[in-house]
This record gives C-alpha cells, structure tokens and sequence, in this order.
C-alpha cells in the first residue's frame, strides 16, 4: 500500500467519529478501543498529511480538510459496498410455473400476483395462458400449480369459484329467428366452452357454423365485438364491449363450471405460498 491509498477500515473509523463527534462513541460503535480508534486516525491523517479534527469541549469537530474528506469516504465506502454485493455469489430466485386459462391470466390473476409480489419479491412466477384441459395431468413436468376449469361437481384439486357459462355477443348484435344459421367464434377442440356451445345449440335444433377458431380467447372475444359471431364467457369476466345474451334470444342455457387449482406433489416451498395466497384470494372472489 503506497502512501496515497486510502484504507477502508480507516475510513470507516474516520466516519464513525465524524458522525457521533466523539472518540468514545465510535470506538462503541466499531467495538474497538478508544486508543484503538485514535492510533487509526492518526494514522489517516499522517497518510494525508492533514488534520481532519479539533478538539472541543463536546468532544471533536471536523477539520476544513475533514469536512473535505468526508464526502469522498461516503462515495468510497458505498462503491466498495457495492463491488462486493455485486461479486458476492446469489442465491437463484425462487420459481414457481402456473399454468392458468386465458381470461384469467389476464384479468383475476395480475392483481394477485401483484400483491404476491410485494410480500415476496424473491419469488419469481412464470405464466403460461391457454387450454386447461390437459394442463393437470402435466404437473410437476411443466407446471408446479394448474388453475382450470371443469364441468360443476367434477374435477379434483382445491374448488375456487363457480362460474357460469354465458353466450355474448356485441351490444348491437341480434340472435333472434331472423339469422338462420347463427355465425360462433370459438376455441379449438378440448376448449369445454367449445364443447357446451356445440352440444347446447344442437340440443336446442338451432342450426349453427363455426366462423371463428382461435387458441386466444382475446381473438375470439374482439371478433364476437365486431357484430361477427356469438361466443362463450364466463359471466365474471364478461368483456365491457360484450353483453350477455339470453334464452330470450333464442338461446340455449349453458352450464356452470368449476375452477380448481392443481398443486404438484411435493411442491416446494415457494409454490406452497403462492398456492395459498391464490386459493384465499380467489375463493373471496366468491360464486358468480
């Protein structure tokens, strides 16, 4: 060490008696002697060849060249603190894979795993969207927590909420007898609303086609707002641009279903709290 450098510890016991003005405080402080202390900041200012202290009679006072120092033992201190954080081996975050259907991965869910979030920021989630229907059976392989739907009274893992089945279509739209054949936009095969609209309009003998296919329910919603086709949602995520429609107009009654969440076995610490903070949280949500 040449006799330009600056020593940490030096430095840190320079601030100690700086802050506190008091020998005897910082040497309480840094759990040192008070000789101790001293014999380090003799040894500072025969470095700089400066006084950085006077006596007083409350104890000491920062110097010119003191007052001067202090702003860089700040700004070399926190760099050092910072270098070493920055090098210092981490533990990986935490990650938790939830699979969940597209409306509420983009409506219930966000809110929830905001306030998570907050409580547990080293916990990292990773969202997949989309049909549901086979997602249980890949736990553990690709998902640690499921959120699906199932027809009412079926399906295990943990009941959340009940939700009912509605037929929605534009506010200016008219199911009524004077379409013969009613246009529907729906999600592909495996999708249970798909499957409940196609079963419900052939129960009912209203002739109907398929229009519309997409695996993102977002598609398949702005193409129902565009006057173009009905669709299927559920009554609680019902879009702004969408209005429910009825057996009023021409319409079949559609289930309710049952939205359950899958844990993997044995799942880890992190994917135990997020499961119990969405099953409080979207059991409060309550029936629909």
């Amino acid at each position: 060490m040449t006799a330009s450098d600056l020593d940490p510890d030096l430095l840190r016991a320079f601030l100690a008696v700086a802050d506190h003005r008091s020998f005897t405080r910082a040497a309480a402080i840094l759990n040192r002697t008070q000789s101790a202390v001293s014999v380090q900041i003799r040894r500072l200012e025969e470095r700089l060849n400066v006084r950085l202290f006077h006596r007083t009679r409350s104890g000491v006072a920062l110097s010119a060249a003191g007052h001067e120092l202090l702003v860089y033992a700040r700004r070399l201190l926190d760099l050092n603190a910072e270098a070493v954080d920055a090098l210092r081996p981490r533990k990986p975050d935490a990650v938790v894979r939830l699979g969940v259907m597209d409306d509420y991965g983009t409506i219930v869910i966000p809110p929830l795993l905001a306030h998570f979030a907050r409580g547990r920021p080293e916990i990292r989630v990773e969202i997949e969207t989309g049909l549901t229907a086979t997602m249980p059976a890949r736990l553990g392989e690709d998902y640690d927590l499921v959120i699906a739907m199932h027809p009412e009274g079926s399906g295990n893992g943990e009941l959340l909420r009940r939700e009912q089945a509605v037929w929605a279509a534009a506010a200016s739209y008219s199911a009524g007898p004077q379409r013969p054949t009613l246009p529907v936009a729906l999600c592909p095969p495996g999708c249970l609303f798909r499957q409940w609209a196609t079963e419900a309009l052939d129960a009912a003998g209203r002739p109907w086609r398929l229009a519309f296919v997409s695996r993102t329910l977002a598609a398949v919603e702005a193409i129902a707002a565009e006057g173009l086709a009905i669709t299927v949602v559920k009554a609680s995520t019902l879009p702004p641009r969408l209005r429910v429609l009825s057996e009023r107009d021409g319409l079949p009654p559609l289930p309710a279903a049952d939205i359950r969440l899958h844990r993997a076995r044995n799942p880890s610490r992190p994917a135990a709290l997020l499961a119990d903070h969405l099953q409080r949280a979207i059991s409060q949500l309550g029936a629909i």
